[in-house]
């Protein structure tokens, strides 16, 4: 599906976090403005993931669902390709016209 942005995405000044299955993560804050995600710390770095790719057990966690946490920047009036949707957290991971790829929120995507 071919979407195009209603305003800018900025990304985080945070390096992206792969986590696999298997892997432990310390579970942190559940964000407030989207409440499927949580905070975590893995040994690969840091990131927000959605707390439906863990078991959590208190503060630790083993990924049961592998997860990307990269972010794609975007601009006002730019076309990208939804290639999956996440409606439960309300984020698409999306492909741009130079082929990166990444999540974007759906508050700033709009069918083109």
């Amino acid at each position: 599906m071919r979407c195009v942005l209603t305003a800018d995405h900025e990304i985080p000044d945070r390096a992206p976090l792969v986590i696999v299955p298997g892997d432990a993560v310390q579970i942190g804050d559940r964000d407030t403005e989207w409440p499927a995600f949580v905070f975590v710390t893995a040994a690969q770095g840091t990131g927000w993931v959605p707390a439906r790719h863990l078991d959590i057990d208190g503060s630790v966690g083993t990924v049961r669902l592998g997860y990307d946490t990269t972010e794609l920047p975007a601009r006002l009036g730019e076309d990208v390709d939804v290639l999956v949707d996440d409606s439960e957290s309300g984020w698409s991971w999306c492909r741009n016209a130079d082929g990166r790829e990444g999540w974007i929120p759906h508050r700033v995507l709009a069918v083109a």
